[in-house]
């Protein structure tokens, strides 16, 4: 039996049996011990992307302490509106503050609760995308929706997203609505340098 915690580019978590290349939490417990049901959104605005692993540490899933999600990748982590973990992933952390600070032309680097309050309004229920008709301006590693189907920017080229993996897109069709969940803050680091982490499989479906 899967448990409900792996995460959709639109923030929906899921009980889903194909493995993620990421995990991570939003800011504590979410579900409940004996059922293991989700039951709130978050715990705090601190929705983090984390390594599988981090120092030998052994955790068990669903258990008494945090709730552990998983992605399929970090694209579908800040799709979601997940950012880098200051402490699993500090240097990846530093990188997207820096891209942040750069893009938008800040004084210094922001800091998690700033980033945190920026995202906040671009995540969660209360959140369907931004829509638009054109891709242009979008960086590497954006992620839409459109019919019911999620798709990501890679290499500059179109990526089917699925819960096991990308799979190679058909050009999309142009003047037509679709929905960019990435939010603004992530495709600020995107187009600023920022490289997440992209599952294998975007690799060889961009060959296709």
């Amino acid at each position: 039996m899967s448990y409900c915690n792996r995460v959709w580019p639109d923030g929906r978590i899921v009980a889903e049996a194909a493995r993620g290349t990421v995990m991570g939490n939003r800011g504590g417990r979410i579900h409940d011990v004996g059922t293991k049901e989700i039951i709130r959104e978050q715990a705090s605005r601190r929705w983090i992307c984390c390594v599988l692993s981090f120092k030998g540490r052994q955790r068990q899933v669903m258990g008494q302490g945090y709730t552990e999600l998983f992605f399929l990748d970090e694209v579908t982590a800040l799709a979601a509106g997940h950012r880098p973990c200051f402490e699993c992933r500090r240097d990846a952390a530093r990188a997207y503050a820096g891209a942040i600070a750069e893009a938008l032309d800040f004084k210094c680097s922001p800091g998690a609760d700033e980033m945190d309050r920026l995202l906040a309004p671009e995540r969660g229920r209360g959140w369907s995308g931004e829509r638009m008709t054109d891709l242009s301006g979008c960086p590497d590693g954006t992620v839409f929706s459109r019919d019911g189907e999620f798709f990501a920017l890679y290499n500059k080229g179109l990526l089917r997203w699925t819960p096991a993996g990308y799979a190679a897109a058909g050009i999309m069709p142009a003047g037509l609505p679709f929905h960019v969940l990435t939010p603004s803050l992530s495709r600020a680091a995107l187009g600023a340098g920022y490289q997440p982490i992209w599952h294998p499989s975007a690799q060889d479906a961009s060959a296709l």
